[in-house]
């Protein structure tokens, strides 16, 4: 594996357990596909830092967890703008 993805992989997996980020916003801040985090955390780290890949799956099982419970909450907030504006 060539250095630079092995050096993606570590900063990937501590951006994910520093700011309790989801594969979405980390993907977002680092410029590259969800995919690729998600390989880069669940099979790649693990063969580089096997504690690191464990803690940083941990908070990615816990937001694939909640994420039923976000998308409830972003579906709701968009019907009560679209309430609101009919009611004015």
């Amino acid at each position: 594996m060539k250095d630079y993805i092995e050096e993606r992989a570590i900063e990937i997996a501590t951006y994910i357990i520093e700011h309790n980020a989801t594969v979405r916003q980390t993907a977002g801040q680092f410029g590259i596909s969800k995919s690729t985090v998600h390989k880069d955390v669940t099979e790649r780290l693990l063969t580089i830092n096997p504690v690191l890949a464990r803690q940083a799956r941990m908070v990615l099982d816990v937001n694939k967890s909640e994420r039923h419970i976000r998308g409830g909450m972003a579906t709701r907030e968009k019907y009560r703008h679209i309430r609101d504006e009919k009611c004015m």
